[in-house]
């Protein structure tokens, strides 16, 4: 499900972050899948509870997942994850995109790039 790097520098729970966000970006988990429990996904990954808990948190703060008291956490449908989400990346970009312009990057090739990744293919 989720592989963490130890030697890398990005703090675990990002780790944890990350990969759920991909699972969830690429469909691997749907709409309203219940999550594992902090508990069990932190016995699996053989970590500290709490860092599953933070990563929990912070999927739910970007709309990414929910949680139901008592039930537990779920994929959230895709409409809610955009608001929010897509203001921070949206800034993000803004930022890669002007510093790769400054390296004299081609708008072409940042533009051919984008079409690629539009169409569903590997940027290259």
């Amino acid at each position: 499900m989720i592989q963490l790097n130890y030697r890398d520098a990005k703090p675990i729970y990002e780790q944890i972050k990350d990969g759920l966000r991909k699972l969830v970006i690429t469909n691997s988990l749907i709409a309203n899948e219940k999550l594992p429990s902090v508990r069990e996904m932190a016995s699996k990954l053989a970590i500290n509870p709490n860092t599953i808990q933070k990563a929990y948190r912070e999927l739910e703060a970007e709309g990414y997942v929910y949680t139901v008291a008592g039930k537990g956490t779920f994929v959230a449908e895709r409409k809610e994850v955009l608001g929010v989400r897509n203001e921070e990346l949206m800034k993000e970009f803004d930022e890669v995109v002007t510093e790769l312009l400054f390296l004299a990057t081609d708008e072409d090739s940042l533009k051919t790039r984008i079409e690629q990744l539009a169409k569903g293919g590997e940027a290259q």
